[in-house]
């Protein structure tokens, strides 16, 4: 009975691990045993830091209503607060792009929060 022969699904693997691990440097993307290393801890960071990208744009959009909020009299806490009871539904993230571009819109936004 003949051996299995699998060098075409190895070379495919060993290729797929040698492309993601281009760019990288020394020994990482020449060595596979080493590229493949450098691959799996690339992909686990691109994991987390993917979760970590939206909390920190939330963090950033927070501290820029806040900001914007406190210049109209207003906490962010009771800003949101007046913004659900009057029934506005904008994220965080369209608050903070008017709180920087269009400041009269975030006034009157402010305006209905505080009335509410």
């Amino acid at each position: 009975m003949p051996r299995a022969a699998r060098g075409a699904a190895s070379h495919q693997r060993h290729k797929r691990v040698m492309d993601a691990a281009r760019g990288y440097r020394g020994s990482r993307n020449r060595l596979y045993r080493t590229a493949v290393e450098a691959v799996h801890r690339a992909g686990k960071y691109s994991y987390r830091d993917r979760r970590q990208r939206r909390r920190e744009f939330r963090r950033l959009w927070i501290v820029r209503v806040n900001a914007a909020a406190r210049a109209e009299g207003l906490s962010y806490s009771r800003l949101m607060a007046g913004l659900r009871r009057a029934g506005v539904l904008l994220d965080r993230k369209m608050l903070a792009e008017m709180a920087v571009h269009d400041q009269e819109g975030f006034r009157r936004l402010a305006q209905v929060a505080r009335s509410a």
